[in-house]
């Protein structure tokens, strides 16, 4: 559906909810529409990305740190050679070029690829890129989360080591780092059912606390992301669902907590199925609007061949998380 279609569509449910008296969803005291015009989804179309990491710097700009699908794949085993990306305006975008590959990692497989959705951390002058990497051949049971450093956003980052005891490597994927407003940061990881939290020491590279299971989700499955609004937590994530005759087609739910780890009060769907089997996101708040980013397989049509998009995401009163509309471009 063109991009002009969906508005027009929008702006006759805003009528007849008017002319039959029906009352709609009051926003949030914090939401602006401070952006009239959106980039055309997916937003970045030289290379295929996925799972992206949305952040705003203290230069003011956008970044997205997404995870990068080679051409041609192989499943997901060749995925590598991580980009960055940035905007001041949602619609120009600039490509930073390649930050990290797997040749850089001392401590890696081999083989290379299977580097897979990252996420990034801004602390004391230090930006921390975050990225799961399996350390042997047999990747399903070596996985690491690994840490690069630099003091640029899109550029020199130097690998180091990996983040220690974090238990068994089974779906070590999905690193999300939150730094709450007293700059204590938390560290989150998990597919395959499972998702675990820990604080991290001011060192953004070991943990603070043991490791603990994220409770009070609701049907996880993978991509874990977490961030603040009015004091209260919010925990997106990726579920299992499936629909008849088309396989796995992933949503986004999410809950929300008092305390960074939980336990968490399961909310509902933020994110219906796109054209792709899998759903990885992020919400970011960006010169009074928020956003979700996610991706979809509209150019490719291929699950492993995926495309970043963004559209603009909105809160009820209560705090809740309208279902986002998917806009397409031509």
């Amino acid at each position: 559906m063109k991009r002009y279609e969906l508005i027009c569509i929008s702006a006759l449910v805003a009528l007849a909810a008017a002319g039959c008296g029906c009352s709609t969803a009051k926003a949030g005291d914090d939401e602006v529409d401070t952006f009239d015009v959106m980039p055309v989804n997916p937003f970045i179309t030289e290379i295929y990305t996925a799972d992206p990491s949305a952040h705003v710097w203290e230069d003011g700009r956008l970044y997205v740190y997404p995870s990068h699908d080679i051409d041609p794949p192989r499943g997901c085993d060749l995925m590598d050679r991580y980009h960055v990306f940035s905007t001041d305006d949602m619609v120009n975008w600039t490509d930073h070029g390649e930050i990290l590959n797997s040749s850089q990692v001392p401590w890696g497989r081999e083989e290379g690829g299977f580097m897979w959705a990252p996420d990034c951390a801004y602390k004391n002058g230090t930006y921390y890129f975050y990225f799961p990497h399996p350390s042997g051949t047999d990747w399903n049971n070596t996985w690491k989360v690994g840490v690069a450093t630099s003091r640029y956003p899109d550029r020199d980052f130097t690998v180091g080591g990996y983040i220690e005891g974090l238990g068994d490597a089974f779906s070590m994927i999905d690193p999300c780092v939150f730094v709450d407003d007293d700059g204590t940061p938390y560290f989150y990881y998990g597919g395959g059912g499972r998702v675990i939290g820990a604080k991290l020491k001011d060192n953004m590279v070991e943990l603070a606390t043991e490791p603990v299971p994220m409770q009070g989700l609701r049907d996880f499955h993978e991509a874990t992301w977490v961030f603040k609004r009015k004091g209260v937590y919010y925990l997106m994530y990726a579920d299992n669902h499936q629909e008849p005759g088309l396989g796995g087609r992933n949503q986004l739910r999410y809950a929300t907590s008092s305390d960074p780890l939980g336990p968490w009060d399961y909310k509902g769907i933020l994110l219906k199925p796109t054209d792709c089997d899998t759903s990885h996101g992020s919400i970011v708040k960006f010169k009074g609007q928020w956003f979700l980013f996610y991706h979809n397989c509209s150019i490719s049509h291929q699950g492993n061949l995926r495309s970043i998009c963004v559209d603009k995401l909105y809160f009820n009163e209560d705090g809740t998380i309208r279902e986002v509309v998917q806009t397409f471009g031509e």
